[in-house]
């Protein structure tokens, strides 16, 4: 038998699970054939934005929009029936559009998308979610108000490892969890002091570039991939992979807010990120003893923590530490230890269907009126934690503040909160 596209996606729609978000009703748009393609629009088309283009080049790409005359040009020859627009602004505007995929720098995430909330529309947007922690909770709030579909751009939420992991822990393999350990130490965004300021290069809008952030000089360090390193437009290692590491025990122990975080790391600087640093949460649990979660990123690496058990080749990875065992992942794989406890281990049935792609998840649940597992209301909780670490890492280096997540407000430092959000330029409040 042929597999065609509309085969598979009855398939699909028939095997992965739905989910629906409390208090999200349908929108306006309602139910659709799965035959039907989306009217998609998307918002930055080179680097994370070229692949993200690529993840739903089977639908309607009836929009592109880019800041650079280049990777406008580029993406144009692809779809050479797509209007063409410099500003998100104007292309969110557009009558006719399903939905938006959004790929800019992290300081432009949350206007982008806001907007589009606003509009009507549903949304797909990289990761982190926002550029600060305030933005992030509006988002989830507007998501719901407005009956959007959203996704995070967190491929790896899609493997099956992942899924397999999530599982395992859900089943007890290595008991009650009582702590874990996330490590990056293969990647490395960190600047010191301000960048070299050097002309514009002429394919480049400026202006749309920093969108809603404070007026600067340009910096060959910024454009097109370098603005990570830089707090003003990203947030460092932490930011750019600490969703992708911490989603998975954010998913398999169904975290939500931590009660206090605990940064560290090398003396800040004013302008740009860390090489390395670590923050340690604690989160409350209905009915469970409290969790101990550190993140690693950079430098810093639980040196002892993996020795002890044999584990120093994992370079990235999420260590659980339960009371019976641990549980070790990267990307591709994992293992449960001690080895002597385990000899002959079995890993528990599998209860969660595999993934169609993480963009497929997205378009699928787009037509069905469903909500994909990255929604904002997941996501948006992982990308606060993971930007509060940074928050307590500028404000408050070595101290624990206690987080009053219902209030938004970081007890007793009013200069954390100062940076939990960010004043738009105007022409870019949301």
């Amino acid at each position: 038998m042929t597999t065609t596209r509309r085969t598979f996606l009855q398939v699909a729609a028939a095997t992965l699970p739905a989910f629906v978000l409390p208090g999200c009703a349908a929108s306006a748009r309602g139910m659709r054939p799965l035959s039907d393609k989306l009217r998609l629009g998307v918002i930055g088309v080179n680097n994370r934005g070229g692949d993200n283009l690529a993840g739903v080049a089977g639908e309607d790409i009836v929009a592109l929009c880019d800041v650079d005359q280049n990777y406008l040009a580029g993406a144009a020859k692809q779809f050479p029936a797509a209007r063409c627009f410099v500003d998100f602004r104007e292309l969110i505007a557009l009558q006719g559009l399903d939905g938006v995929v959004i790929s800019t720098p992290d300081h432009t995430h949350y206007p982008a998308a806001a907007l589009a909330l606003k509009r009507g529309l549903d949304v797909y947007c990289e990761k982190p979610l926002t550029h600060t922690v305030a933005q992030a909770r509006r988002l989830q709030k507007l998501a719901v108000a407005r009956g959007a579909v959203t996704q995070m751009g967190t491929q790896i939420h899609a493997n099956d490892n992942f899924r397999r992991v999530v599982e395992a822990i859900q089943a007890a393999v290595i008991g009650e969890v009582t702590s874990v350990h996330v490590f990056v130490n293969g990647t490395n965004w960190s600047a010191s002091g301000k960048p070299p300021a050097v002309a514009v290069p002429s394919t480049l809008n400026w202006p749309l570039w920093l969108g809603p952030a404070k007026q600067c000089e340009f910096s060959a360090d910024y454009h097109p991939a370098n603005w990570r390193k830089y707090w003003a437009f990203g947030g460092g290692t932490t930011a750019d992979m600490a969703c992708h590491y911490m989603d998975l025990p954010f998913w398999a122990l169904d975290l939500r807010h931590p009660s206090q975080v605990l940064s560290d790391g090398p003396e800040p600087d004013d302008f740009g990120a860390p090489v390395g640093m670590t923050t340690e949460y604690q989160f409350e649990r209905a009915a469970k003893p409290p969790l101990t979660f550190k993140w690693w990123a950079g430098n810093m690496r639980p040196e002892a923590i993996l020795a002890e058990r044999g584990l120093e080749s994992f370079r990235n990875g999420v260590l659980f530490i339960g009371t019976r065992g641990y549980l070790i992942s990267n990307y591709d794989s994992h293992e449960v230890g001690p080895k002597a406890a385990f000899a002959g281990y079995k890993p528990p049935e599998q209860t969660i269907a595999k993934s169609i792609g993480h963009h497929a998840e997205w378009i699928l649940a787009c037509k069905q009126r469903t909500q994909p597992t990255c929604n904002f209301g997941y996501s948006g909780l992982l990308t606060e934690a993971v930007l509060l670490g940074n928050v307590c890492y500028r404000a408050a280096r070595g101290k624990t503040l206690t987080w009053d997540a219902a209030n938004l407000q970081l007890v007793g430092n009013e200069l954390a909160n100062t940076m939990l959000d960010a004043t738009a330029r105007q022409g870019y409040e949301a």
